[in-house]
């Protein structure tokens, strides 16, 4: 069985953290993937403080697993956010879409495990410094918000920086995306994507269905003009997004655009206006399966390759 330093650290069977995926990773989903032995988390988002309490209550009724909580800080209610992930003493907090340094004294008091996504050397050094017990270096093949670096890039160089375990995400779906990572250094890998097909991932049967068709070529970026690009699967609503963001639209008018859409997505599966964020690996995910079905087939997929990685050297 594959085990790092990570499992230790977190206190989990395998070195498998499921993405904070707004809208999407909530009690129910967190509390499988913790229950199957890796780490689930639960994505705050643009959610409400008091939405991010309730999910946090229904994962601990759901195991007695460790789990953490996503705060996007991009979100009008990070800072709420925050504090309740404090008072919830939560296990685990990771971070995305921006810098999380005023909140890090705060959470590591609280004795709570932060393990901030990054998409640069400097980031995870910064991190670094400020107490992180882990980083998520995540390359650009990843849904939502994304970085410019692909993964494979990414991670070797965040590895020789810093010193603390390195948690790789972006373009990992399956046993040899995992030993892969393993292989450029890092400890574990968080996916995102491979759990949107999880019989406990509640989203609408649309968006599922969306995943499981898509190709190779399914995902778009938009919103680099804004300053804060994101990866989604290529639907009209996209296709207008970037018609509009290529045409000059106002930065205000092309953010009140994006208003709601994902909620759309998750919720009501609209294939019109309903913004359906994916990885590039959307192609490599083909069927519907418990959350433990999955985790324990990328690690028994990625110790067989590992083990027989000696074929490649004579």
């Amino acid at each position: 069985m594959i085990r790092t330093d990570l499992c230790d650290l977190l206190s989990i069977e395998y070195p498998v953290l499921q993405g904070g995926m707004a809208w999407i990773s909530d009690g129910k989903l967190a509390a499988a993937v913790s229950d199957a032995g890796g780490l689930g988390i639960i994505a705050a988002g643009n959610a409400p403080g008091e939405y991010v309490r309730q999910q946090i209550r229904i994962a601990r009724l759901l195991t007695d697993q460790p789990f953490g909580v996503n705060i996007m800080l991009l979100s009008p209610y990070a800072e709420q956010v925050a504090a309740i992930a404090a008072e919830e003493k939560v296990a685990v907090i990771t971070t995305g879409a921006g810098n999380p340094s005023k909140f890090m004294e705060e959470w590591n008091a609280a004795g709570i495990k932060v393990i901030p996504v990054i998409a640069s050397v400097a980031m995870a050094k910064l991190m670094r410094r400020l107490g992180a017990a882990a980083v998520i270096a995540e390359g650009g093949e990843s849904g939502g918000h994304i970085g410019e670096l692909s993964t494979m890039v990414l991670v070797p160089q965040v590895c020789d920086a810093i010193e603390v375990p390195v948690i790789a995400a972006g373009g990992i779906a399956d046993g040899r995306g995992a030993a892969a990572a393993f292989m450029l250094g890092a400890c574990g890998i968080q996916m995102g994507t491979r759990f949107l097909s999880a019989y406990e991932c509640s989203v609408h049967q649309n968006y599922k269905k969306k995943i499981l068709d898509a190709s190779d070529l399914s995902t778009v970026v938009t919103g680099k003009r804004l300053g804060h690009p994101v990866r989604s699967l290529k639907t009209p609503f996209s296709r207008d997004y970037l018609k509009a963001e290529n045409a000059g639209t106002s930065d205000a008018e092309l953010e009140e655009m994006g208003v709601g859409a994902l909620r759309l997505a998750v919720q009501e599966g609209d294939i019109q206006k309903g913004c359906f964020l994916a990885g590039q690996i959307a192609a490599m995910v083909h069927k519907e399966q418990p959350a433990a079905e999955i985790i324990r087939g990328v690690m028994e997929e990625a110790e067989i390759i590992l083990k027989g990685a000696c074929k490649w050297v004579k």
